[in-house]
């Protein structure tokens, strides 16, 4: 599938990866704090105040991959519109339309929303048979209309439940269902965009509305270099503009392509639409459409030590080191770092174990 990509604002999501140790000086600076200046061994020792200090934790760190996304209703879908002649009635964007609700009308005459994922190709007259045949007569029985079974075979039993169905929409009691009287789709559907006005003439093939589902989701676009992020059913953070915190899962996720101007002309970048659904949908409510941030379980370290970044030392030599407070002395000692996740770093080091206290800025 090819499309244009959503350009501008938070429709454009960017992958935020962990923070990747260079440099002692680069690290710090990408890192947010400012190292204390450097420890010599030698003039470590008993300080006149007691530091303030923080534990060496053993635990599993993961980072946390952040990606902008907007909140919305979901894919939208076009509907066409199958038979001839004048928009009579027309819906709003905005308007909900469940099973046996008007789409809208064609000289005077309902195009009405049955339930299905296989879309009306042909009439459907006694003798037809097929699964569009099952399809509609089990739409038929949910609307309450009996007196034949569901099947794939389209009888006079049928026909005698679809002319009282034709009574109840005020068309002619025919028993035949024409091309362009219903139209499917998964469940109800919210309109969000109507193409065409009142008295428009129209003929088969013809674009009448956009729609989407009832369920807000937030959609992200993920770059294809970090696919491994998403897995459907895994779990996300989401962030709502006001800072509200919650949890979600990913829901689906769709590779697709998109045409992107270049020096060198036009490109092709191929791209994942990860759609992310809250565990809690009342989250959004008083929300229509928003820019919201996602956060994507990345790299995971497993039974680490770990201390709070502010903790790390730069020594002068290169590398980092951790102050150790034992008692009314301290000591640094030099620490290899590694994952970086949600102000915690792990670290090892000779000596070092979990329990034991380092010095933090206070």
């Amino acid at each position: 599938m090819t499309r244009k990509r959503r350009k501008g604002g938070a429709g454009k999501a960017v992958a935020v990866t962990a923070v990747v140790v260079a440099a002692a000086g680069a690290a710090a600076a990408a890192l947010g704090f400012d190292p204390r200046a450097f420890f010599d061994e030698a003039e470590a020792g008993a300080s006149q105040e007691t530091p303030a200090t923080a534990e060496v934790v053993q635990q599993t760190l993961t980072e946390t991959v952040t990606v902008s996304g907007d909140l919305g209703f979901g894919d939208v879908i076009g509907l066409d519109c199958l038979k001839s002649g004048t928009f009579t009635a027309l819906p709003k964007a905005g308007d909900v339309i469940e099973r046996g609700g008007e789409l809208f009308a064609v000289d005077d005459e309902p195009v009405t929303l049955l339930y299905g994922t296989l879309p009306a190709y042909r009439s459907l007259t006694p003798g037809a048979e097929g699964s569009d045949v099952k399809q509609f007569e089990e739409n038929l029985s949910k609307l309450g209309y009996d007196g034949f079974t569901v099947d794939d075979e389209y009888t006079d039993a049928t026909a005698e439940a679809v002319e009282e169905w034709q009574e109840d929409l005020g068309l002619p009691e025919t028993g035949v269902i024409d091309l362009g009287q219903i139209a499917y789709a998964p469940g109800e559907v919210r309109v969000d965009t109507v193409g065409v006005e009142l008295g428009d003439p129209v003929q088969p093939g013809s674009p009448v509305l956009d729609y989407t589902g009832l369920d807000k989701v937030v959609t992200v676009e993920v770059e294809l270099e970090d696919q491994e992020l998403v897995t459907v059913g895994e779990a996300v953070a989401i962030t709502l503009p006001d800072g509200t915190e919650a949890t979600g899962t990913i829901a689906d996720s769709e590779s697709l392509v998109s045409e992107e101007e270049s020096q060198s002309g036009t490109e092709s970048v191929t791209y994942l639409e990860v759609t992310v659904a809250a565990d809690d949908p009342a989250v959004f409510d008083g929300l229509d459409q928003a820019a919201v941030d996602v956060g994507f379980a990345g790299e995971t370290a497993d039974d680490v030590l770990t201390v709070p970044v502010e903790a790390l030392l730069g020594l002068g030599g290169g590398g980092y080191g951790l102050e150790i407070a034992n008692g009314d002395t301290t000591e640094v000692i030099a620490v290899d770092t590694g994952l970086f996740a949600d102000g915690s770093v792990e670290v090892s080091g000779e000596g070092l174990e979990a329990g034991m206290s380092v010095v933090v800025p206070s």
